[in-house]
């Protein structure tokens, strides 16, 4: 082991030092911080290490609420306040945006935050027989490990859904083909809450009573899924489950199948619906595009404006799901959906599509490079950016900054994942006429 001194935060909220050269990521120290730690990985030009013990603590340190951290890979920054938690994630943003696409933005805008706690309403939880641990175990991954934690609550799930964690355990230990069913997927709507059971073999006539009983008991809504997502299909009650969420600022509920994807944070993301809405302007009569919509969670608010929302996506079923919404909403008239790979798209292709006056883009992860390329035909006049990788955002932001005459002219960060170093954040672009 050896003392270090921790100069500030990484993006996955490890602590940085120097030594010889070296740049190290000790898991579990924070900003201003010496700590003893012990190496586990070493590189030629840096090294991992985890905090073994802190000699001089941060005053931003907090004890973490949950008996799983530090064992559970689901959580990496509860030892720090939730406050400098948002703070942190702003610097990151910060830094993304200028050292990786040279661009800084006009305005920092304020972060958008909500409940820190038990806020999680989707979740993909591994299940697994382990006989030299007492049966199923039923949780998150280990940090840095294919084994799953041995979880009896977790606090970032609604407390509800934390409780069922033991009950659970017991039922899988009960069922034939406990050793058949790696994962349960929870999904909770406004008005019900979904159990997705993925069993690679049938359940018998027993596992199904047992099931169903567990549900009848913990008033969950019971589905079985044999191969992909689109397989899973209620097993009690048989019809299918009330799933949606509300965006009552908009008049809309967002029906939503239990493995379709959705936001995890439903009160982070009423939150987010309301400043892209405020960035984006919408009016009505205009044309507008949301690209990577989804099942429609920016489409349907911005054509509640009286705008022309032309929505793209590049799942054939989101599409379905969105226009399902539309219909549902009262706004057909005002939306169009289509498949498209957005990955793929060019100059052209983007131009058969005609003009629009303005723009939301939400990518997942890897961004929306080829999109920005492709906008110098056409370009709209003003870009919203939804994003969930401050890398991907700079990268794309320094195309349309250097390459494609926008301005950034705003930027902040969305906590949408409290306690975990995820970024999620969101871009304002305008472009003179």
């Amino acid at each position: 082991m050896q003392t270090y001194t921790i100069e500030s935060l990484d993006q996955e909220g490890r602590g940085i030092a120097r030594r010889d050269g070296k740049t190290i990521f000790i898991e579990g120290a924070l900003t201003g911080e010496v700590v003893s730690a012990s190496v586990y990985r070493k590189k030629p030009s840096f090294e991992n290490a985890r905090v073994e013990r802190v000699l001089f603590e941060s005053s931003q340190r907090v004890t973490p609420q949950c008996v799983n951290f530090g064992v559970c890979g689901g959580c990496s920054l509860q030892h720090l306040d939730a406050r400098a938690q948002v703070a942190a994630k702003q610097r990151v943003l910060e830094d993304s945006l200028w050292h990786i696409g040279k661009v800084k933005a006009g305005q920092m805008l304020p972060p958008i935050h909500g409940p820190a706690w038990g806020y999680r309403r989707r979740a993909r939880m591994s299940a697994r027989y382990v006989e030299k641990k007492g049966g199923s175990l039923i949780g998150f991954h280990e940090k840095r490990s294919s084994f799953v934690a041995d979880m009896r609550g977790c606090e970032v799930l609604p407390p509800h859904i934390s409780k069922l964690l033991s009950p659970l355990r017991e039922l899988v230990n009960q069922l034939s083909i406990r050793e058949r069913m790696p994962q349960i997927e929870v999904a909770c709507g406004d008005a019900a809450d979904v159990l997705v059971f993925r069993v690679l073999e049938p359940p018998s006539a027993a596992d199904q009573a047992l099931l169903k009983a567990f549900a009848k008991a913990h008033q969950v809504r019971v589905y079985l899924q044999p191969k992909g997502p689109d397989t899973a299909h209620p097993l009690w009650p048989e019809a299918p489950a009330d799933l949606y969420y509300a965006l009552p600022e908009f008049d809309i509920k967002m029906p939503f199948f239990p493995t379709e994807f959705t936001q995890v944070n439903h009160a982070v993301n009423g939150v987010l619906v309301r400043r892209a809405l405020s960035l984006l302007q919408p009016q009505a009569g205009e044309r507008i595009a949301d690209m990577f919509c989804g099942i429609g969670n920016f489409t349907l608010p911005i054509a509640r404006s009286g705008a022309q929302v032309l929505g793209i996506e590049g799942s054939e079923s989101l599409v379905k799901r969105a226009a399902q919404n539309a219909a549902y909403n009262g706004l057909a008239r005002h939306t169009q959906y289509r498949v498209m790979n957005l990955f793929e798209i060019d100059a052209a292709t983007f131009a058969a599509l005609g003009r629009f006056d303005r723009m939301l883009i939400d990518p997942p992860r890897d961004g929306a490079a080829e999109l920005v390329k492709a906008l110098a035909a056409v370009p709209p006049q003003r870009i919203v950016y939804v994003s969930c990788n401050p890398a991907t955002l700079a990268r794309d932001a320094s195309i349309l900054v250097h390459e494609e005459g926008y301005t950034l002219d705003a930027a902040g960060v969305i906590n949408m994942f409290p306690h975990t170093a995820h970024v999620e954040s969101i871009a304002l672009f305008n472009r003179a006429p």
